[in-house]
């Protein structure tokens, strides 16, 4: 059946903010200005600001949320769902989750390409398979490991192509590995996250939108808290500083009033995680999850075409193979290869037990973008 206008709408909106999400955040780390007290030009590293501007982008949701609900309550016959009501800490495990792992991805993402980084985090489909095997009770189809092994497989092309392009890049190889490292420990976290939330969230029937901005709303002002003890943790080196601390605020406000288009570069970061969040809970909605997958999937071709189009890396065949290969096994494990498997002359028994898409199971490859942070 052929999409409606708004449907290509939710999709392309979708398939372009999810896009500038990434692209921004490392876009914002591409500049360098001086700091506060006449700080030479340094580079714009301060990961934990980006993300609390991540959150303040979800926090939105719950803005839109409330819009939504009160246009809908001023119809004839209103027919959007709010929810049972809930208690919002039932999100603050998840929310924490969120706050540490996105923080995570963000110092990563000083250290490697955006294209490595929305590759590299293709690998929550492991460890949310295997934990919801060890905590949640449930049976993965064969499809669901192989896709599991396909996609530990494009981890290691991926990791290769960033091994043999180290020198080629602007970072040192050192800090290309560890940042792909840190991005895959982010991925356990994340998946820890999706967990929670399919364990203690979902089944109290929240609206996406509602359960994007409590999480928001708990990241956003317990990391903006946390800026507070940073700007006195020394951490040496290992920060990008003048000061050499964990985070240095002061000086991402300084940075940004020498040079604006970082905050330009911020609030790309900020509304596109807003729409992003919006435009995948809709495409879910009016055309299905499994087009929201693939989605999800297109926005890391996109980036990184858009990344060799401004010359922030350099084309290497390797990774070409490893966004294939990661391609293949989210696809395993996410079912898209059963719409074709079903029009294969087989059993109706086999058709039927291959076609199996339990509720839970459902929620949980709709669970929240990352990104979705």
């Amino acid at each position: 059946m052929a999409w409606t206008k708004y449907q290509l709408f939710l999709a392309g909106l979708m398939l372009t903010t999810g896009s500038i999400n990434t692209l921004s955040a490392k876009w914002a780390d591409m500049f360098s200005a001086p700091g506060c007290h006449n700080d030479p030009d340094h580079a714009f590293s301060h990961p934990f600001v980006q993300a609390v501007g991540m959150f303040l982008g979800e926090l939105s949701c719950l803005v839109v949320f409330h819009i939504l609900l009160c246009h809908d309550r001023r119809k004839p016959e209103p027919t959007m769902e709010p929810g049972q009501s809930f208690n919002p800490l039932l999100f603050l495990p998840p929310a924490l989750c969120d706050m540490l792992g996105t923080s995570i991805m963000y110092v990563a993402l000083n250290m490697t390409s955006a294209s490595s980084f929305q590759m590299l985090r293709g690998a929550v489909i492991i460890f949310t398979g295997l934990l919801s095997v060890a905590f949640l009770g449930r049976r993965l189809q064969p499809s669901q490991w192989v896709g599991i092994l396909v996609t530990i497989l494009g981890l290691v092309v991926v990791g290769l192509a960033d091994f043999v392009n180290g020198h080629g890049n602007d970072h040192k190889l050192s800090e290309v590995i560890t940042g792909d490292l840190l991005i895959i420990m982010a991925q356990i976290i994340v998946a820890v996250q999706m967990v929670l939330e399919e364990k203690f969230v979902y089944k109290h029937n929240v609206h996406p939108l509602k359960a994007v901005g409590t999480e928001g709303f708990f990241g956003f002002f317990l990391l903006s808290l946390l800026l507070i003890p940073m700007y006195f943790i020394h951490v040496g080196s290992f920060a990008d500083n003048p000061r050499q601390v964990l985070e240095d605020a002061l000086d991402a406000f300084c940075q940004i009033g020498h040079k604006p288009l970082i905050l330009l570069a911020l609030l790309g970061n900020t509304v596109s995680i807003a729409f992003f969040n919006f435009a995948g809970i809709s495409v879910t909605k009016e055309i299905s999850a499994t087009t929201r997958m693939v989605l999800d999937s297109l926005r890391t071709l996109v980036i990184w075409v858009v990344s060799l189009a401004l010359g922030w890396e350099v084309f290497h065949g390797l990774q070409i193979l490893g966004f294939i290969i990661l391609l293949v096994g989210t696809a395993l494990y996410n079912g898209l290869h059963k719409p074709l498997m079903a029009k294969l002359p087989c059993c109706p028994g086999e058709r039927a037990e291959e076609g199996e898409a339990p509720e839970r199971e459902r929620l949980l490859g709709e669970g929240k973008a990352a990104n979705e942070s």
